[in-house]
């Protein structure tokens, strides 16, 4: 991973930047070094017809080596949460889950049996995350 050669992130969405989209990268600015290319593009719904939003997410997905899932937003929108973790298991993608933030509720066993690794909220250990379930 370097500068020329960015880790390849999509970050789970709802259409819309929520606190902890944004809290995801902060973390991942607060580290030196650590260089990535943001798929993810909340901004980009393409109305409410539920299969365009879902191919638009394929779109975004297909391209990132990783995939950071924000577990607060299943609370909010289960659905659209795991269709984006059940088809980056589908593309062969690795799944950082981060634990909903503020709180200490226990990670569905379903969303569990589609991440490789899950983590608090620390700078460090999201991007060490990132950097073993990206490039190994």
């Amino acid at each position: 991973m370097s500068e020329r050669n960015p880790i390849k992130l999509f970050v789970t969405h709802g259409w819309e930047t929520g606190d902890d989209y944004l809290r995801v990268f902060e973390y991942l600015e607060s580290i030196g070094n650590f260089y990535y290319q943001n798929f993810s593009a909340p901004e980009r719904r393409p109305g409410n017809d539920k299969e365009a939003q879902r191919e638009e997410l394929r779109r975004q997905i297909n391209p990132a080596e990783a995939v950071v899932a924000t577990v607060g937003l299943h609370r909010t929108q289960p659905d659209l949460f795991m269709f984006q973790l059940n088809f980056a298991k589908a593309c062969d993608k690795p799944v950082v889950a981060v634990e909903p933030f503020g709180a200490k509720i226990e990670i569905p066993k379903a969303i569990k049996g589609l991440v490789d690794e899950v983590v608090g909220w620390n700078e460090r250990d999201l991007v060490d995350a990132i950097r073993r379930q990206a490039r190994h």
